[in-house]
């Protein structure tokens, strides 16, 4: 079995890792003919793609500031943040693991059987978020004697921008996907974007977390990215609140380690997945020889390269007229 962490200690570039990885697992599939492999091999294409043909980033950044240039017009009262990321590549090998660990698992757990493999790869199917940006705004405390005031019409403003991107970012190149769950929506979303919006302001995650999330379509770079909006006081609670990344990570952990009455050897690919998932889970990060990458302990990291962190794109910031 060829995992990602073969590829971690040899002072390669995150590219070379990656075209390692990619190349081994392709020369393994002509011997397995292994399904889940191949599904997995477009996967690291894809990251491939979007780190040696990242031009379109900057025309994309361009095209997404215009939406901060629109929102410093439009609301110059209000503060906000615009900050985009790459997913990282240990983090993206996570999600495609533990997304074949949970499919196969949701499964198992019904019917008692494997899934139907062709299922399975239609779920592997869905990574949008590649590439994610989020937006978080906040109203200054200090010109509200209510705080709930200020809470409600922040909350009205998130909706009221969210509004507008479908018009405003279709301008600009990007289609907007439908991905809404069949969930209820605010009276505040324009019911013609329900089919889009996942609201998990209306329908927060059991962890209390709560955001807006839309998938786009960059249709001059040809990907999909995510975009999320907030107010300051759900991205406190995301990022330093109990539905912080560690909690949710931990959380993660937990399922992508449940194995119920799947038997080794029952599925190859459950099998292959907890297997890299748990490497994955047990680097010792002071050992990782990765170029641009350092660390002495787990908690202590430096990550210059994208491999654990991922790395930053478009860091906007406005503040408030109130707060010049």
């Amino acid at each position: 079995m060829v995992k990602l962490t073969d590829y971690l200690y040899d002072g390669d570039t995150v590219i070379q890792i990656l075209h390692r990885y990619y190349s081994d697992l392709c020369k393994s599939i002509e011997e397995t003919s292994n399904e889940i492999d191949k599904v997995h091999t477009m996967f690291l294409q894809q990251q491939i793609d979007l780190l040696e043909n990242n031009d379109f980033i900057t025309s994309q950044a361009q095209r997404i500031r215009e939406l901060y240039q629109y929102m410093v017009s439009e609301y110059p009262f209000l503060s906000f943040t615009f900050k985009g990321r790459i997913k990282s590549l240990i983090r993206a090998e996570q999600k495609f693991n533990g997304y074949v660990i949970e499919y196969i698992y949701e499964g198992y757990k019904k019917t008692g059987k494997i899934p139907d493999i062709e299922e399975l790869k239609k779920k592997l199917d869905g990574f949008r978020d590649l590439i994610a940006y989020r937006i978080v705004i906040q109203l200054p405390k200090s010109s509200f004697k209510d705080d709930t005031k200020r809470s409600e019409i922040e909350l009205e403003l998130l909706y009221k921008i969210t509004n507008i991107l479908p018009k405003f970012l279709s301008e600009r190149g990007f289609s907007i996907v439908e991905s809404s769950k069949d969930i209820n929506h605010s009276f505040l979303l324009n019911p013609s974007l329900h089919k889009y919006v996942r609201d998990y302001v209306s329908n927060p995650s059991s962890n209390g977390y709560k955001s807006l999330h839309l998938t786009l379509h960059d249709d001059i770079a040809d990907c999909y990215i995510e975009l999320q909006l907030r107010t300051k006081d759900m991205d406190d609670f995301a990022e330093i609140g109990s539905a912080n990344h560690i909690n949710y990570e931990n959380k993660q952990i937990e399922k992508r380690n449940r194995r119920l009455g799947i038997k080794e050897g029952e599925s190859i690919y459950f099998d292959e997945a907890i297997k890299r998932e748990e490497l994955l889970q047990n680097i010792d990060y002071s050992l990782v020889d990765v170029n641009m990458f350092g660390a002495t302990s787990n908690s202590l990291v430096n990550d210059g390269c994208g491999l654990l962190k991922g790395r930053m794109i478009t860091p906007f910031e406005h503040l408030s007229k109130f707060q010049k």
